[in-house]
């Protein structure tokens, strides 16, 4: 069984994670919320938080050798505390360097710029975040979404029925020997 984590603290796009985490585990996947502290966390929607979600595991108790691959949600609020943490960067870190399939959508690609994961990576995100991503070296495009090397981005939640088609195809497909940071 594929296990995947999904990376996430207060703040997220409630979207960004519900309709993923429904759409893989339809596929049979087990995936697990992974965030900085037990308990719930609060999701952002309409402008407002919204729903609670169980938090299955935290940073501390899992290694990406743990997961198949690892998907982030966006947010505003939701990577930019993300991406203060070292045990957060390393996490992300690791899924690139053993070549599992890293999934995007939205603001998400904040954290993976602090991971210094994205140079010569196509790519696309939320468009407010283009500079960011251009600036850390990234070959950014306005698209749906984007596939390049086992790695999954897309922009806003409209895109979420092509992200989570993508996200769930790469997962079939396991290691990607081209899969780089």
């Amino acid at each position: 069984m594929k296990r995947i984590a999904i990376l996430a603290t207060n703040g997220f796009e409630e979207c960004e994670l519900k309709s993923p985490k429904e759409a893989m585990e339809n596929e049979g996947f087990k995936v697990d919320v992974v965030s900085l502290e037990s308990g719930e966390i609060k999701g952002w929607a309409d402008g407002n938080w919204s729903n609670s979600y169980k938090v299955d595991k935290t940073i501390d108790q899992v290694t990406a050798e743990d997961y198949n691959a690892l998907m982030l949600p966006g947010g505003v609020i939701n990577p930019d505390k993300l991406r203060r943490e070292e045990k957060v960067l390393t996490f992300v870190r690791d899924f690139f360097k053993q070549e599992k399939p890293v999934a995007a959508i939205c603001h998400a690609s904040w954290t993976l710029i602090s991971a210094g994961v994205v140079k010569d990576r196509k790519m696309t995100s939320f468009n407010s975040i283009k500079d960011d991503l251009v600036n850390a070296g990234a070959n950014w495009v306005d698209e749906e979404v984007v596939v390049d090397q086992g790695f999954v981005t897309s922009r806003n939640p409209d895109d979420l029925p092509a992200f989570n088609s993508k996200l769930i195809e790469e997962i079939k497909e396991g290691k990607h020997e081209e899969q780089h940071a």
